[in-house]
Protein backbone atom coordinates (compact mmCIF):
# COMPACT_ATOMS: atom_id res chain seq x y z
CA UNK A 1 0.00 0.00 0.00
CA UNK A 2 1.53 3.30 -1.04
CA UNK A 3 0.74 6.88 -0.12
CA UNK A 4 1.84 9.86 -2.20
CA UNK A 5 3.33 12.99 -0.65
CA UNK A 6 1.23 16.12 -1.04
CA UNK A 7 4.32 18.02 -2.17
CA UNK A 8 7.36 16.79 -4.08
CA UNK A 9 10.54 18.02 -2.43
CA UNK A 10 14.16 16.88 -1.94
CA UNK A 11 14.60 14.08 0.57
CA UNK A 12 16.44 14.72 3.80
CA UNK A 13 18.79 11.77 3.29
CA UNK A 14 20.77 10.63 0.29
CA UNK A 15 19.77 7.37 -1.34
CA UNK A 16 23.10 5.83 -0.38
CA UNK A 17 22.55 6.70 3.27
CA UNK A 18 19.22 4.89 3.21
CA UNK A 19 20.83 1.99 1.35
CA UNK A 20 23.45 1.63 4.11
CA UNK A 21 20.86 1.88 6.88
CA UNK A 22 18.61 -0.78 5.37
CA UNK A 23 21.55 -3.07 4.66
CA UNK A 24 22.54 -2.81 8.34
CA UNK A 25 18.97 -3.66 9.28
CA UNK A 26 18.97 -6.71 7.00
CA UNK A 27 22.35 -7.94 8.21
CA UNK A 28 21.29 -7.51 11.83
CA UNK A 29 18.15 -9.55 11.33
CA UNK A 30 19.55 -12.21 9.00
CA UNK A 31 23.05 -13.71 9.32
CA UNK A 32 22.91 -14.89 5.69
CA UNK A 33 23.16 -11.34 4.30
CA UNK A 34 26.58 -10.63 2.76
CA UNK A 35 27.76 -7.42 1.09
CA UNK A 36 30.23 -7.36 -1.81
CA UNK A 37 31.85 -4.28 -3.33
CA UNK A 38 34.33 -3.42 -6.09
CA UNK A 39 36.50 -1.07 -4.03
CA UNK A 40 34.02 1.83 -3.74
CA UNK A 41 32.56 1.01 -0.32
CA UNK A 42 32.79 4.60 0.87
CA UNK A 43 30.94 5.94 -2.18
CA UNK A 44 27.81 4.05 -1.11
CA UNK A 45 28.25 4.84 2.62
CA UNK A 46 28.97 1.21 3.55
CA UNK A 47 32.20 1.85 5.50
CA UNK A 48 30.46 1.61 8.89
CA UNK A 49 28.75 -1.61 7.75
CA UNK A 50 32.09 -3.12 6.73
CA UNK A 51 33.54 -2.40 10.18
CA UNK A 52 30.48 -3.72 11.98
CA UNK A 53 30.24 -6.86 9.86
CA UNK A 54 33.81 -7.57 8.69
CA UNK A 55 33.09 -11.27 8.19
CA UNK A 56 30.15 -10.45 5.92
CA UNK A 57 31.78 -7.70 3.85
CA UNK A 58 33.90 -8.67 0.85
CA UNK A 59 35.83 -5.96 -0.96
CA UNK A 60 36.73 -7.66 -4.22
CA UNK A 61 38.78 -4.73 -5.45
CA UNK A 62 38.42 -3.28 -8.92
CA UNK A 63 37.64 -6.75 -10.25
CA UNK A 64 33.94 -6.57 -11.01
CA UNK A 65 33.76 -9.85 -12.94
CA UNK A 66 35.38 -11.64 -10.04
CA UNK A 67 32.90 -9.98 -7.65
CA UNK A 68 29.95 -11.44 -9.56
CA UNK A 69 31.64 -14.83 -9.56
CA UNK A 70 32.15 -14.63 -5.81
CA UNK A 71 28.52 -13.58 -5.32
CA UNK A 72 27.40 -16.58 -7.37
CA UNK A 73 29.63 -18.90 -5.37
CA UNK A 74 28.53 -17.79 -1.94
CA UNK A 75 24.87 -17.91 -2.99
CA UNK A 76 25.44 -21.64 -3.60
CA UNK A 77 26.11 -22.00 0.12
CA UNK A 78 22.77 -20.47 1.07
CA UNK A 79 24.03 -16.95 1.78
CA UNK A 80 22.29 -13.87 0.34
CA UNK A 81 24.76 -11.66 -1.56
CA UNK A 82 24.23 -7.99 -2.36
CA UNK A 83 26.93 -6.93 -4.85
CA UNK A 84 27.50 -3.23 -5.58
CA UNK A 85 29.49 -1.06 -7.94
CA UNK A 86 28.79 1.77 -10.36
CA UNK A 87 26.05 0.81 -12.82
CA UNK A 88 28.22 0.48 -15.98
CA UNK A 89 30.60 -1.84 -14.18
CA UNK A 90 27.77 -3.77 -12.50
CA UNK A 91 26.32 -4.66 -15.91
CA UNK A 92 28.26 -3.82 -19.07
CA UNK A 93 31.63 -4.93 -17.77
CA UNK A 94 30.41 -8.20 -16.25
CA UNK A 95 27.58 -9.32 -18.53
CA UNK A 96 28.99 -12.80 -19.21
CA UNK A 97 29.44 -13.51 -15.51
CA UNK A 98 25.90 -12.33 -14.76
CA UNK A 99 24.44 -14.38 -17.59
CA UNK A 100 26.34 -17.63 -17.07
CA UNK A 101 27.44 -17.70 -13.42
CA UNK A 102 24.24 -16.26 -11.93
CA UNK A 103 21.24 -16.43 -14.27
CA UNK A 104 21.98 -19.61 -16.22
CA UNK A 105 22.97 -21.34 -12.98
CA UNK A 106 19.69 -20.13 -11.39
CA UNK A 107 21.43 -18.60 -8.38
CA UNK A 108 20.30 -16.02 -5.85
CA UNK A 109 22.08 -12.66 -6.28
CA UNK A 110 21.15 -8.98 -5.96
CA UNK A 111 23.21 -6.58 -8.07
CA UNK A 112 23.19 -2.91 -7.09
CA UNK A 113 24.18 -0.51 -9.88
CA UNK A 114 24.64 2.99 -8.50
CA UNK A 115 24.55 6.31 -10.37
CA UNK A 116 22.99 5.05 -13.62
CA UNK A 117 22.52 7.30 -16.62
CA UNK A 118 22.90 11.03 -16.09
CA UNK A 119 23.24 10.67 -12.31
CA UNK A 120 26.89 9.77 -12.99
CA UNK A 121 27.25 13.49 -13.77
CA UNK A 122 30.85 14.69 -13.71
CA UNK A 123 32.21 11.14 -14.09
CA UNK A 124 31.35 11.53 -17.75
CA UNK A 125 30.49 9.34 -20.71
CA UNK A 126 32.47 6.25 -19.70
CA UNK A 127 30.56 6.07 -16.41
CA UNK A 128 27.12 6.94 -17.81
CA UNK A 129 25.26 3.73 -18.64
CA UNK A 130 22.36 4.23 -21.02
CA UNK A 131 22.35 0.52 -21.88
CA UNK A 132 22.30 -1.34 -18.55
CA UNK A 133 18.56 -2.00 -18.42
CA UNK A 134 18.59 -3.13 -22.04
CA UNK A 135 21.24 -5.74 -21.34
CA UNK A 136 19.58 -6.95 -18.17
CA UNK A 137 16.18 -7.18 -19.91
CA UNK A 138 17.67 -9.80 -22.24
CA UNK A 139 18.54 -12.15 -19.38
CA UNK A 140 15.82 -14.75 -18.73
CA UNK A 141 14.10 -14.43 -15.34
CA UNK A 142 16.04 -11.32 -14.31
CA UNK A 143 14.08 -8.72 -12.34
CA UNK A 144 14.94 -5.04 -12.89
CA UNK A 145 13.97 -2.43 -10.30
CA UNK A 146 14.44 1.34 -10.39
CA UNK A 147 13.24 3.18 -7.28
CA UNK A 148 12.10 6.78 -7.62
CA UNK A 149 13.01 7.66 -4.04
CA UNK A 150 14.49 6.16 -0.90
CA UNK A 151 11.09 4.95 0.33
CA UNK A 152 10.83 2.63 -2.68
CA UNK A 153 14.49 1.65 -2.35
CA UNK A 154 14.13 0.60 1.28
CA UNK A 155 11.09 -1.55 0.54
CA UNK A 156 12.75 -3.13 -2.51
CA UNK A 157 15.83 -4.10 -0.49
CA UNK A 158 13.71 -5.63 2.26
CA UNK A 159 11.57 -7.55 -0.22
CA UNK A 160 14.37 -8.90 -2.37
CA UNK A 161 16.24 -10.18 0.66
CA UNK A 162 13.57 -12.85 1.06
CA UNK A 163 13.00 -13.55 -2.64
CA UNK A 164 15.02 -15.86 -4.87
CA UNK A 165 16.71 -15.12 -8.15
CA UNK A 166 18.63 -12.43 -10.01
CA UNK A 167 17.66 -8.86 -9.10
CA UNK A 168 19.17 -5.71 -10.55
CA UNK A 169 18.49 -2.47 -8.67
CA UNK A 170 19.69 0.77 -10.29
CA UNK A 171 19.76 3.85 -8.04
CA UNK A 172 21.20 7.30 -7.68
CA UNK A 173 23.56 7.74 -4.73
CA UNK A 174 22.57 11.34 -4.06
CA UNK A 175 19.37 12.90 -2.76
CA UNK A 176 16.24 12.11 -4.69
CA UNK A 177 12.93 13.94 -4.61
CA UNK A 178 10.45 12.31 -2.28
CA UNK A 179 7.36 10.94 -4.00
CA UNK A 180 6.03 8.56 -1.35
CA UNK A 181 5.24 8.83 2.32
CA UNK A 182 7.11 6.82 4.94
CA UNK A 183 5.70 3.35 5.48
CA UNK A 184 4.61 2.87 1.87
CA UNK A 185 5.03 -0.59 0.41
CA UNK A 186 5.24 -1.66 -3.23
CA UNK A 187 4.42 -4.70 -5.32
CA UNK A 188 7.24 -5.92 -7.55
CA UNK A 189 5.93 -6.38 -11.08
CA UNK A 190 3.29 -3.68 -10.69
CA UNK A 191 3.32 0.09 -11.15
CA UNK A 192 1.85 2.98 -9.19
CA UNK A 193 -0.67 5.55 -10.41
CA UNK A 194 0.50 8.97 -9.20
CA UNK A 195 -1.73 11.35 -11.18
CA UNK A 196 -5.18 10.80 -12.72
CA UNK A 197 -5.87 11.83 -16.29
CA UNK A 198 -7.42 10.70 -19.57
CA UNK A 199 -5.79 13.04 -22.12
CA UNK A 200 -2.32 11.48 -22.10
CA UNK A 201 -0.30 9.08 -19.94
CA UNK A 202 3.29 9.70 -18.84
CA UNK A 203 5.10 6.52 -17.82
CA UNK A 204 8.33 7.20 -15.93
CA UNK A 205 10.94 5.43 -13.84
CA UNK A 206 13.68 6.41 -11.39
CA UNK A 207 14.73 10.04 -11.23
CA UNK A 208 12.29 10.90 -14.04
CA UNK A 209 9.20 10.20 -11.93
CA UNK A 210 9.33 13.48 -10.01
CA UNK A 211 9.68 15.47 -13.24
CA UNK A 212 6.77 13.56 -14.77
CA UNK A 213 4.59 14.59 -11.83
CA UNK A 214 5.72 18.21 -12.08
CA UNK A 215 4.98 18.21 -15.81
CA UNK A 216 1.51 16.78 -15.20
CA UNK A 217 0.76 19.42 -12.57
CA UNK A 218 1.81 22.19 -14.97
CA UNK A 219 -0.10 20.69 -17.90
CA UNK A 220 -3.23 20.73 -15.76
CA UNK A 221 -3.00 24.53 -15.77
CA UNK A 222 -3.40 24.30 -19.57
CA UNK A 223 -6.42 22.07 -19.24
CA UNK A 224 -4.49 18.89 -20.12
CA UNK A 225 -5.12 16.02 -17.74
CA UNK A 226 -2.05 13.80 -17.75
CA UNK A 227 -2.00 10.42 -16.06
CA UNK A 228 1.36 9.61 -14.43
CA UNK A 229 2.56 6.07 -13.78
CA UNK A 230 5.66 5.17 -11.79
CA UNK A 231 6.98 2.04 -13.53
CA UNK A 232 9.47 1.07 -10.82
CA UNK A 233 9.66 -2.51 -12.10
CA UNK A 234 11.10 -2.51 -15.60
CA UNK A 235 11.01 -6.30 -15.81
CA UNK A 236 8.57 -7.95 -15.42
CA UNK A 237 6.71 -4.87 -16.63
CA UNK A 238 3.15 -4.09 -15.58
CA UNK A 239 1.37 -5.01 -18.82
CA UNK A 240 -2.10 -4.40 -17.39
CA UNK A 241 -1.34 -0.78 -16.49
CA UNK A 242 0.13 -0.09 -19.94
CA UNK A 243 -2.81 -1.67 -21.76
CA UNK A 244 -5.32 0.23 -19.64
CA UNK A 245 -3.51 3.54 -20.16
CA UNK A 246 -3.21 2.99 -23.91
CA UNK A 247 -6.90 2.19 -24.26
CA UNK A 248 -8.14 4.98 -21.99
CA UNK A 249 -5.82 7.83 -23.01
CA UNK A 250 -4.69 6.67 -26.48
CA UNK A 251 -1.52 8.73 -26.07
CA UNK A 252 1.59 7.64 -24.14
CA UNK A 253 4.84 9.38 -23.24
CA UNK A 254 7.72 7.42 -21.71
CA UNK A 255 10.58 9.17 -19.92
CA UNK A 256 13.63 7.28 -18.69
CA UNK A 257 17.21 7.86 -17.57
CA UNK A 258 18.39 5.41 -20.24
CA UNK A 259 18.64 4.93 -23.97
CA UNK A 260 15.14 4.99 -25.48
CA UNK A 261 16.10 1.69 -27.12
CA UNK A 262 15.80 -1.48 -25.02
CA UNK A 263 14.74 0.25 -21.82
CA UNK A 264 11.41 1.47 -20.46
CA UNK A 265 10.25 3.01 -23.74
CA UNK A 266 10.91 -0.15 -25.68
CA UNK A 267 9.23 -2.33 -23.05
CA UNK A 268 6.12 -0.14 -23.16
CA UNK A 269 6.12 -0.11 -26.97
CA UNK A 270 6.30 -3.90 -27.08
CA UNK A 271 3.21 -4.23 -24.93
CA UNK A 272 1.30 -1.57 -26.87
CA UNK A 273 2.10 -3.15 -30.25
CA UNK A 274 0.91 -6.54 -29.08
CA UNK A 275 -2.11 -5.52 -27.02
CA UNK A 276 -3.27 -1.90 -27.39
CA UNK A 277 -1.87 0.28 -30.20
CA UNK A 278 -1.80 4.00 -29.37
CA UNK A 279 0.30 7.10 -30.05
CA UNK A 280 3.71 6.94 -28.36
CA UNK A 281 6.53 9.44 -27.75
CA UNK A 282 9.71 8.18 -26.06
CA UNK A 283 12.03 10.47 -24.10
CA UNK A 284 15.50 9.58 -22.85
CA UNK A 285 18.94 9.30 -24.40
CA UNK A 286 18.38 9.25 -28.17
CA UNK A 287 20.87 6.50 -29.06
CA UNK A 288 23.92 8.49 -27.98
CA UNK A 289 26.73 8.48 -25.45
CA UNK A 290 26.74 10.52 -22.28
CA UNK A 291 29.01 13.45 -21.47
CA UNK A 292 30.38 15.35 -18.48
CA UNK A 293 27.89 17.68 -16.82
CA UNK A 294 25.49 18.28 -13.97
CA UNK A 295 22.23 16.36 -13.86
CA UNK A 296 20.25 19.51 -14.72
CA UNK A 297 22.54 20.28 -17.67
CA UNK A 298 22.30 16.72 -18.98
CA UNK A 299 18.50 16.78 -18.70
CA UNK A 300 18.48 19.83 -20.96
CA UNK A 301 20.99 18.41 -23.46
CA UNK A 302 19.19 15.07 -23.68
CA UNK A 303 15.70 16.64 -23.74
CA UNK A 304 14.61 14.99 -20.49
CA UNK A 305 13.47 18.11 -18.61
CA UNK A 306 10.01 18.99 -17.32
CA UNK A 307 9.50 21.23 -20.36
CA UNK A 308 10.46 18.36 -22.66
CA UNK A 309 7.94 16.08 -20.99
CA UNK A 310 5.23 18.72 -21.44
CA UNK A 311 6.15 19.15 -25.11
CA UNK A 312 6.08 15.38 -25.62
CA UNK A 313 2.64 15.16 -24.00
CA UNK A 314 1.30 17.84 -26.35
CA UNK A 315 2.87 16.02 -29.30
CA UNK A 316 1.30 12.70 -28.29
CA UNK A 317 -2.11 14.33 -27.93
CA UNK A 318 -1.72 16.00 -31.34
CA UNK A 319 -0.86 12.63 -32.88
CA UNK A 320 -3.95 11.14 -31.29
CA UNK A 321 -6.20 13.89 -32.65
CA UNK A 322 -4.66 13.52 -36.13
CA UNK A 323 -5.41 9.81 -36.31
CA UNK A 324 -8.90 10.27 -34.87
CA UNK A 325 -9.69 12.94 -37.47
CA UNK A 326 -8.14 10.90 -40.28
CA UNK A 327 -10.15 7.80 -39.40
CA UNK A 328 -13.35 9.84 -39.23
CA UNK A 329 -12.77 11.43 -42.65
Amino acid sequence: MYRICEEIKPEEKEMREVFAQVMDELARSDSRVVYLDADIINSIKMTAFSKKYPQRTINCGIQEANMIGVAAGISETGLIPFAHTFAPFATRRVMDQIFVSVAYANLNVRIIGSDPGITAGSNGGTHIPFEDMGMMRCIPNATILEPADSIVLADMLRQTKDLYGLYYIRLSRKKSEQIYQEGSTFTIGKSNLLREGNDVTVIASGICVADACKAADELLQEGIKARVIDMFTIKPIDREAIIQAAKETEAIVTIENHNIMNGLGSAVAEVMCEEAPACLVRLGAQDRFGEVGTVDYLKEVLHMSVEDIKDAARKAIAKKKYFVNKSAA
